[in-house]
Parts: C-alpha cells; structure tokens; sequence
C-alpha cells in the first residue's frame, strides 16, 4: 500500500507530465450581477422580478456592445434575488450576443446536487458552442441550506465533497461513487457529455475559506477572489495560498495560476458627481448599509467611485495588490440602480475605462502573464493537434444502465451495474 508521500509525488508527477492548461496572453474584463431586485432610494420605486430580468438581459448584451469580455450572474433563492436557475439565463443571453463569454459569480456547489450541475452547464457548453465557464462557491445565504436538505454545519465539506464528484462527472463517461452526503452512484453516465469532451473552465470562489483555494490548486482550477466588501489584504494572502499551492500540485509556476479578482465601480466624468451620485444607493444597500462609510469601503476595499482617471488608478492598484491576473469582474448594477444608469455606466465603462485599462494593464503585466483558458486551450491541453473526442451513445434500455459501455468509443471493459439496493 502506497504512503501519503508516495501518493502524493504520484499526483504531482502526473500532473507535470501534462500540458500546461493556461497559456499567455491579455486579461479578461467582465461585469457581473448578483441579480438583486431591489428599490431604488432616488425614485424610491421597485421594480418587478419581470422588469429586472428584461433590463439584466439588456445589460448582457450591452456589454458585449462597449466592448466588455465576460458577463456572469450569482445564484440565489430567495427574494430579493431572481437568479435561482443561471444556466437558464446565459443560455438566452448566448442566443442575442457572439463572442461574449458567460459565467456565474456564483454557481453553489453546497445545496446543488453535482449531477445536475455537471447536466446544465455542460448543455449550456453546447447551446454557447464552449464560451462558457462557471465560478462554484458556498453563496452567502444562510437559510438556503434547509431549503435543499442540507446542513449548513456541514457547509465546508459538502463544497469540497461535491465538486470531487462534479469533476469526476466530467472526465469519466461511467462513474462510481459513495460519499457522505448524497446517495451513491452506480454505472452511472452524465449527459450530455461536455462539448468536445472537456469540461467548462472551473472558478473556485471563496471570500475567507483556504480549503477552498487548496481545493482550486490541487485541481488547477481558477481561483476567484471576490473582493467585494472585504479588506484587499484579506485576498491577497488566499491568492498566495492558492498560487503556492498551485505549484506544489505540479500544474505549473506561481505565475501561471489562473486568478480572478472581483471590484463594484460607478464612475462619473467627475469625482465629486460620482460620490454624490452613488452615494444614496450604497447607504440603502442591504449589503453596505449599517457598515463602515462609502469612503472608508473606497479606501480599504475594491468599492471604486469616482472618475474615470481614479477608477483607472484604482483598478490597477488590483494588479499592484495581487500581481498579474486573468480576469477582472466589475459589478455595477447592485443597490437598485436603475436601467438607464446601468447601461450609462457600461457606454462610460466601455468607452473609456476599458481602453485605458487594457493599456496600462498591458504595459505592467509580464509577457508571460496567463490568460483565462478558454475551450479551445481546454481541448489543446487534452489533446494536443489531435481532434477532439465525439461522444455517440450507444443503444440503451433509456435509464442510464444499459449493462454495456455507453458509449461507441468507450472502453468496453468498463460495465455499468444496476444499484445493488
């Protein structure tokens, strides 16, 4: 029987001997919403779950428009939330945009069951033909763990437990499991099977948990610090962590850890209209409000108010706090903020902070720098100049345990067996 020091120069050893996922090349911008539905404190209206959608949808799209390069939403279920069901979601903003890559900023890996997970986003990897990636987190909603039978005692474990047998969904066409928390699997097959048979880019978001930044490095995941209402020293050290540890589990140099970083920005042509105009809508955040003062969140945390220059100057003070990055999430429409500003933002955002950004982003970031992986470099780094797998099914009784391998391709060794209880 192999020690723990054997095991463990087995997976590093096999881990350095594949290709390297993250490959060079420029950071990603993207915006991302927490889907509240919320009253606006200047016109003190709310608006309906059914306007919020529509006018997120609009916002969706308009990034792409100004230029932007990612869009995701969280995951909640419960009001004043609409987003219970992303995958949905991105699904349609992929009908009305081309190039822009979809994503969550939350998908929870505690209270979803794994194989349902491993169902929809690798469907939504075929709908958006492969420019969709995901971010998996605990979500910050107490209650919600009842609501689906879980514990929330139990949180930690069951996000490490489930993204184990997500993974295993993914990369195995015939899966065997029994862990603590669900009912065991048996000869059993997820699909549809990922687009070209590699999995959707996985984040790992975590706000305070270094498991979680152990599990994101042990996988060579992403690791996303969403450094939104939090100190940015507090993320610098779970961003050591996750690229020490990325390291050590063999995929790669410190520098080619694949790091995300989260900010929530208004910006204004002038400094004192943007603090003005923000100003009403963070004292009435249900997140803010309570807390420490909008200048003492703009001064020790990623809340970036201002005008265009300072909110250039402060994003890069990102770059200055966790050195060279992938991506980079801007919320914007927190707080009741209505349409019309949102989209103001983003044609300002757009047309004026992304260039500068890219700039000066470009001219400080090491010519090795990685980029988010995209699915083309998933199949490259499984594949090589090889072309990528073609799941066809063979035949079956319809119930996912037909006795044989299921599909043509597969291993015929491997047999699916009914469940023994």
């Amino acid at each position: 029987m192999a020690t723990e020091e054997e095991t463990i120069a087995r997976i590093v050893a096999g881990n350095k001997s594949q290709r390297v996922l993250a490959r060079p090349g420029e950071m990603e911008f993207g915006v991302m919403s927490v889907s509240d539905v919320t009253r606006d404190p200047v016109s003190e209206r709310v608006p309906s779950e059914a306007e919020r959608i529509a006018d997120c949808m609009e916002e969706a799209v308009h990034a792409e428009e100004v230029g932007f390069d990612v869009y995701s939403v969280g995951e909640h279920h419960n009001p004043p939330f609409w987003s219970s069901c992303p995958p949905v979601f991105l699904a349609a903003v992929a009908a009305r945009t081309t190039r822009l890559k979809l994503s969550t900023s939350t998908t929870l890996i505690t209270t979803n069951d794994p194989v349902r997970i491993a169902e929809e986003y690798a469907l939504l990897q075929h709908i958006c033909a492969g420019r969709n990636d995901m971010m998996l987190g605990r979500g910050n909603t107490a209650p919600v763990y009842p609501w689906f039978g879980k514990d929330i005692r139990q949180g930690l474990p069951l996000a490490l437990e489930n993204y184990n047998l997500l993974h295993e969904l993914w990369h195995r066409d015939v899966v065997d499991w029994k862990g603590s928390f669900r009912t065991p699997l048996q000869g059993f097959t997820s699909a549809p099977r990922p687009l070209d048979d590699v999995p959707p880019f996985v984040w790992h978001g975590s706000i305070r948990t270094p498991e979680i930044a152990e599990q994101a490095a042990f996988y060579g995941n992403g690791f996303f610090a969403n450094g939104i209402f939090w100190p940015e020293d507090h993320f610098r050290k779970l961003v050591d962590l996750y690229r020490t540890r990325f390291e050590y589990w063999g995929h790669g140099t410190r520098q080619q850890a694949i790091v995300g970083v989260g900010a929530q920005v208004f910006v204004a042509r002038r400094s004192q209209d943007a603090v003005r105009d923000f100003r009403p809508y963070f004292n009435e955040s249900p997140v803010y409000k309570g807390g420490p003062s909008m200048e003492v969140m703009m001064e020790r945390t990623p809340l970036l108010v201002g005008s265009v220059q300072e909110i250039v100057d402060r994003a890069m003070r990102q770059h200055e706090v966790y050195g060279d990055f992938a991506r980079q999430l801007f919320m914007i429409d927190h707080g009741g903020l209505p349409k019309k500003v949102v989209l103001e933002q983003l044609d300002l955002l757009g047309g004026e902070v992304l260039p500068a950004l890219r700039r000066e982003m470009q001219a400080v970031r090491d010519p090795h720098a990685v980029r988010t992986p995209t699915h083309e470099d998933m199949i490259r780094a499984k594949y090589g100049e090889g072309k990528p797998r073609q799941p066809r099914p063979n035949p079956n009784r319809g119930d996912n345990v037909t006795g044989m391998s299921p599909y043509t391709d597969t291993d015929t060794s491997i047999r699916s067996r009914l469940p023994s209880w």
